[in-house]
């Protein structure tokens, strides 16, 4: 079975809650971070809302927002 291409839209009449979703992560230069494919590493720029430029010692990497693969420690 596979996944529907588009989330389900939540009706204003429907008598479920509406699906919460999560806030925006926020990122700052210093903070240090995980990333599921990259590893450890540290902030070392942010460019507003866009991207988090991070050291991850072999390679700086740009990484775009949402920021689904990487969370603060």
């Amino acid at each position: 079975m596979t996944k529907p291409a588009a989330p389900k839209r939540h009706l204003p009449t429907s008598p479920f809650k509406a699906p919460v979703t999560p806030a925006p992560k926020h990122f700052a230069v210093g903070d240090q971070v995980t990333h599921d494919m990259y590893g450890l590493g540290r902030v070392i720029g942010i460019e507003d809302g866009v991207a988090a430029l991070v050291d991850f010692g072999p390679a700086q990497m740009r990484i775009l927002s949402p920021y689904a693969k990487m969370t603060k420690l």
